[in-house]
């Protein structure tokens, strides 16, 4: 329990930003989300534009703190390499 008025204030404060950044987490999870699946479809334009979503979402979420730069790069560089190589089908049983 807070005791005095600038902790009353830093709760209240603490409050609010979790909320954004769980509605910004959710967000980009979300994007992430909604491009594999259109990977997984192969859709190729809508891969496209559900890259560019993701991308745009973590650079947002980067940019407001949320998550680290580094780890915004990292998902994205990974997420732009799903795209461009897109895993292969499953093995044949045939192979040693």
């Amino acid at each position: 329990m807070a005791n005095t008025k600038s902790a009353e204030k830093q709760n209240r404060q603490a409050i609010r930003h979790r909320a954004r950044n769980q509605a910004i987490t959710s967000a980009v999870r979300t994007q992430v989300r909604k491009f594999r699946e259109a990977l997984s479809a192969g859709d190729a334009g809508k891969t496209k534009s559900e890259l560019t979503a993701a991308i745009r979402a973590i650079s947002k979420a980067a940019s407001k703190g949320i998550i680290h730069k580094a780890q915004a790069a990292r998902r994205i560089s990974r997420l732009s390499k799903a795209a461009t190589h897109p895993p292969a089908g499953p093995k044949s049983a045939a192979a040693p």
